[in-house]
């Protein structure tokens, strides 16, 4: 009787170490070409189960998608105007502040120092004695 559970044990050992052997991941390199078959198949496969649409749905989508484009560049074309008359506003802002600048130091009596004056005068006299002699 213990011949025959010692042989059963291996038996169980055995087939246990099978099933190890045959979890193991095939290291095999698969061939190219048969890759390649498999590949152009699967192609084969899936373009049948394409569904072309008809000529009513690509002319209802066509229809769709310039509406879409139209109503798009209308509101860029709206954005865009409104940007450029902000900008030109601020320019024309800017440039009367600076010509309103301008006019008010030209309109302003000029300040002139009091030895600018004294040196003025003096020069006056100096040319007119030289001019009396």
């Amino acid at each position: 009787m213990a011949n025959k559970e010692s042989s059963e044990a291996a038996k169980k050992i055995a087939k246990a170490e099978k099933e190890k052997a045959s979890k193991k991941p095939n290291k095999n390199k698969k061939n190219v070409f048969k890759v390649i078959a498999r590949f152009f198949k699967d192609l084969k496969g899936e373009v049948k189960k394409i569904t072309w649409p008809g000529a009513k749905e690509v002319l209802k989508g066509t229809l769709v998608t310039l509406a879409c484009i139209a109503v798009i560049g209308v509101v860029v074309c709206l954005v865009d105007l409104g940007l450029t008359s902000a900008i030109d506003a601020t320019r024309e802002a800017a440039y009367n502040r600076t010509t309103e600048t301008s006019a008010e130091i030209t309109t302003a009596k000029p300040v002139v120092p009091a030895t600018t004056t004294t040196t003025t005068a003096a020069t006056s006299s100096t040319a007119a004695s030289s001019a009396a002699e």
